[in-house]
């Protein structure tokens, strides 16, 4: 028989050129399970990647980047299954995110929009961390690192800022004291600490550099934002 992937004749079990098995299992519960245990196993999954992320990220990241991208779950990955993690915390807690209000009477472009930003943090995230990479590669210039590298380094430490706020909404959700703030500033403080590890650990200059570039990543983040809302209401008006 042939692969149904590749069309490559097939004579064991597996397809020796792309390893498509010859006969594909029915999915049924048994699939859904194993899908569920592969997402979650201990050795290069999620809970080994944030075992890994919460005791040394920098050397881990740069691991991934450089020699070992096996061990650790594929950062897109991270990012959106942790900030899905954090959405379904808020909404089973009923956690409300403070919004920018633009508008008096009804909300404004930029008010939708940072509606929609909430909504899909794991999307939101991602466009954040360009702007945040940008100020990255500005301030540690002098590394060989590009802004696609960079990228994967905040998918990373921004997914493990969503655990921590996922973790202090849990908290705010059984004790009733109000902890979004204090969840988001322990997030910022986490990044400040992962990226100025993976540059340069022993200099207190990479971790003030770190955080003076997640900060004004998210100001330009929320000036386009502004920007882009004021445009849209300017040409809707």
């Amino acid at each position: 028989m042939n692969c149904t992937n590749c069309d490559t004749e097939i004579h064991t079990a597996y397809c020796p050129n792309c390893g498509q098995p010859a006969h594909v299992k029915r999915i049924n519960s048994h699939y859904l399970v194993h899908e569920i245990e592969h997402v979650l196993h201990f050795e290069k999954g999620i809970l080994f990647t944030i075992r890994e992320l919460l005791t040394r990220p920098g050397e881990n990241v740069r691991r991934f980047i450089s020699e070992n991208r096996s061990r650790l779950v594929k950062p897109i990955i991270f990012i959106i299954v942790t900030s899905l993690v954090y959405s379904l915390v808020s909404h089973f807690f009923h956690i409300e995110s403070s919004t920018m209000q633009v508008g008096e009477a009804k909300p404004s472009a930029a008010d939708h929009i940072m509606k929609w930003v909430q909504d899909h943090y794991g999307y939101s995230n991602i466009i954040m961390g360009v702007f945040i990479a940008q100020w990255i590669r500005l301030f540690f210039r002098k590394y060989d690192y590009n802004v696609f590298e960079i990228l994967i380094l905040l998918c990373f430490v921004m997914g493990m800022g969503m655990l921590f706020s996922a973790l202090f909404a849990i908290i705010q959700g059984l004790t009733h004291i109000g902890l979004t703030q204090v969840g988001s500033f322990v997030g910022v403080v986490y990044c400040t600490w992962a990226i100025g590890q993976f540059f340069d650990k022993k200099k207190a200059a990479s971790y003030l550099k770190a955080f003076a570039a997640y900060v004004l990543g998210m100001i330009t983040f929320m000036l386009i934002v502004i920007l882009l809302g004021a445009s849209i209401d300017l040409i809707l008006a």
